[in-house]
């Protein structure tokens, strides 16, 4: 409830949150954020990090009760029980890895990636990107590799695309440094690409172009436009993407995809 002024007080001289009382200078002083209080701290990323660590510690732990990945059984890409309807492997694999190694590589990628990312896309949207990328990774594979896999590259190709999206169609805003970045990216790109065909990889390389072209086309669509505003306080960087271009964007990237997803169904 609030007070009411008693009459005869003076407004200019009354208490208001944020200014010290004529009464009391003296003030408490305002204490640092912590760094997860940050507006622009990467809560999916390291949310998604953290889930996908706890699940190859849970992967493990069955394979040693169980002897075999009972978790890749119930949730890995697996042609046949996708074509028998078991439709959540399509998103499920990101969740996997077979070695400490491989999910090593990719945390480490989507810690960077998604700490670059996330701040200008937000958190929905950053999570819906990296769905979408699992999503367009798995189905690929579906449709074009008859191997098994787990993994959550067909994601991180997803975040490398969009990366590369954002920084394009910012450029004026990234100005020179631009160029350098796009270069870096199409480095690693390229690099991951190559490491993909060499001989004896087990690398599901089908997967890692669907999450590139999933995140590609999201990206494309409903990446952040920023622009810069002017306000009182001067001017101000602002993304001119609308929730209803991120949502179409998204429904026609998944509509799209799942289109792809359902050729083995007619081509029988």
């Amino acid at each position: 409830m609030s007070e009411q002024n008693q009459s005869g007080a003076d407004p200019e001289t009354q208490f208001q949150p944020g200014f010290s009382s004529p009464n009391n200078s003296w003030q408490k002083p305002v204490q640092p954020k912590k760094l997860w209080q940050l507006p622009d701290f990467p809560w999916v990323t390291y949310s998604l990090m953290a889930l996908t660590v706890v699940f190859y510690i849970v992967q493990q732990v069955l394979t040693r009760m169980y002897g075999f990945d009972l978790l890749f059984v119930l949730l890995g890409k697996i042609n046949a029980r996708i074509a028998a309807g078991e439709f959540w492997r399509l998103f499920t694999p990101a969740l996997l890895h077979s070695s400490l190694i491989h999910l090593a590589f990719n945390m480490y990628a989507l810690s960077i990636l998604g700490r670059q990312i996330e701040p200008f896309y937000g958190k929905w949207r950053f999570l819906l990107l990296y769905v979408i990328g699992a999503f367009g990774g798995n189905v690929l594979s579906f449709v074009l590799s008859r191997y098994n896999s787990l993994g959550a590259s067909t994601a991180i190709f997803g975040l490398l695309a969009a990366e590369g999206v954002f920084i394009w169609q910012n450029r004026g805003v990234f100005g020179k440094q631009s160029h350098g970045i796009l270069m870096n990216l199409g480095f690693v790109l390229v690099l991951n690409l190559f490491i993909g065909i060499s001989p004896g990889s087990n690398t599901d390389n089908w997967g890692h172009l669907g999450g590139l072209l999933a995140g590609f086309f999201f990206a494309f669509m409903a990446g952040p436009l920023l622009e810069f505003r002017r306000q009182d306080a001067g001017v101000r960087l602002a993304d001119s993407r609308t929730k209803r271009q991120v949502g179409l964007a998204a429904l026609m990237v998944m509509v799209a995809f799942t289109v792809i997803a359902a050729i083995p169904f007619f081509t029988r």
